[in-house]
């Protein structure tokens, strides 16, 4: 009877050994996401390796190293964000869903290996070109949900990249086609997946935004190259009554930190308000570590103030713990609040400003404790020429708070 039993355990451990697990073929793949019966997304991702792959958005190259296999299933998470997307393997195909546990959201999701192109051109010319600037009205008609942004695009044959500048930041690296008279652009970067459909004639778009299945605006935009946006440094304001910021908000050891610590004192210190999960929080916070790595000689400090929608406070520590390690943030990012990224509560959490329209948006503080500046938003390096000049523009002024 022993002999049958170890003889049993034999065959099993080598049939065990001949079940090799699947993986991605190395190559070309293009993805896509369902937003709408008639709507995906398309984005292009490159297999180097079973355990890596770089998602392309334009000029962006998105390098993803957290690829984990079960079977005939993988699950592959971009950096810094909480979405992934898990998928079955068949044949040089995948499908399954992009999802995000804190949002409870779900998408459905496909891909195609050795598919290179992002669109199909289906027309059989292509006589506009929308290369040039866009003055653009999101949810027109409306009351509340009216938005101005200034569209930025390029093209070159039928390719257009470029993106949607607003108030609040940008819609980062848009990638897609001039077919025919319509032009499709998409961005996905694990944390936001962007759709942007319009009807073009050669002064003007008439079209619609979706991002991700929850939701979708129509927009139209007039050629403009004129168009400003309101001054980033006018929207956000201390309330009468404040002169200074005040905060008191833990850190992952529990230790309760606060703006009058003395590592802040007779320093200037820069206050973002921001979210592990916000695109353009990531934007400014690789630009902000690495100003201030550059500068630790200097009476300087920065310190985030992280707004999730984890649900609950340790998923929120985890995110911003994967945020700092992807990104090498050395300054503190405290935890005000999580459960949710409502702008509202999180103005009620710093009552002495007028609202919190955006994140991220930057308050400056001199070495005496006064609020010399606040910037709404952030023009990430998808904008071109209005980062470098946003660049330009902090620098000379942190120059000038440090020299005083």
């Amino acid at each position: 009877m022993n002999k049958f039993i170890l003889l049993g355990i034999a065959l099993l451990v080598l049939s065990c050994a001949d079940r090799t697990t699947q993986v991605l073929n190395e190559g070309m793949w293009r993805g896509e996401l369902q937003l709408a019966k008639n709507e995906v997304l398309p984005f292009n991702f490159q297999v180097t390796s079973p355990d890596a792959l770089k998602i392309f958005n334009a000029e962006e190259v998105i390098l993803v190293t957290d690829v984990t296999y079960s079977n005939d299933s993988v699950i592959f998470r971009t950096p810094v964000f909480e979405g992934y997307i898990k998928a079955v393997m068949t044949e040089g195909r995948l499908k399954g869903e992009f999802i995000k546990e804190s949002l409870d959201r779900v998408v459905p999701f496909s891909a195609q290996f050795g598919t290179k192109t992002r669109f199909d051109i289906t027309s059989q010319s292509t006589t506009t070109n929308v290369s040039g600037n866009w003055e653009t009205t999101f949810s027109p008609d409306t009351e509340n949900d009216t938005y101005m942004a200034k569209g930025i695009f390029q093209q070159e044959g039928t390719k257009v990249t470029g993106t949607f500048r607003t108030t609040t930041g940008d819609y980062r690296y848009l990638e897609g086609v001039m077919d025919g008279n319509t032009m499709k652009l998409s961005a996905f970067d694990g944390a936001h997946a962007f759709l942007f459909t319009a009807k073009v004639n050669d002064s003007t778009m008439n079209g619609t935004f979706y991002s991700g299945n929850h939701w979708k605006e129509p927009f139209i935009a007039k050629r403009n190259d004129s168009f400003e946006l309101p001054d980033a440094n006018d929207l956000t304001f201390l309330n009468d009554g404040y002169e200074t910021l005040e905060f008191t908000f833990p850190n992952a050891d529990g230790e309760q930190i606060s703006l009058s610590d003395e590592q802040f004192k007779d320093k200037v210190v820069v206050v973002q308000i921001m979210g592990s999960w916000c695109p353009n929080c990531l934007d400014e916070s690789k630009y902000y570590s690495e100003y201030y790595n550059n500068n630790a000689d200097k009476d300087l400090e920065f310190v985030g103030l992280a707004f999730e929608y984890a649900k609950t406070e340790d998923a929120a520590f985890k995110s911003i713990a994967r945020l700092r390690e992807d990104v090498g943030v050395s300054y503190p990012i405290l935890l005000a609040q999580f459960g949710s990224s409502s702008k509202e509560e999180a103005q009620q959490k710093l009552p002495m400003l007028n609202h919190v329209l955006s994140y991220p948006t930057s308050i400056f503080i001199d070495k005496k404790g006064n609020v010399r500046k606040i910037h709404t938003g952030f023009n990430g390096p998808a904008t071109g020429e209005k980062y470098t000049e946003y660049v330009a523009e902090f620098t000379s002024f942190m120059d000038e708070l440090l020299a005083e």
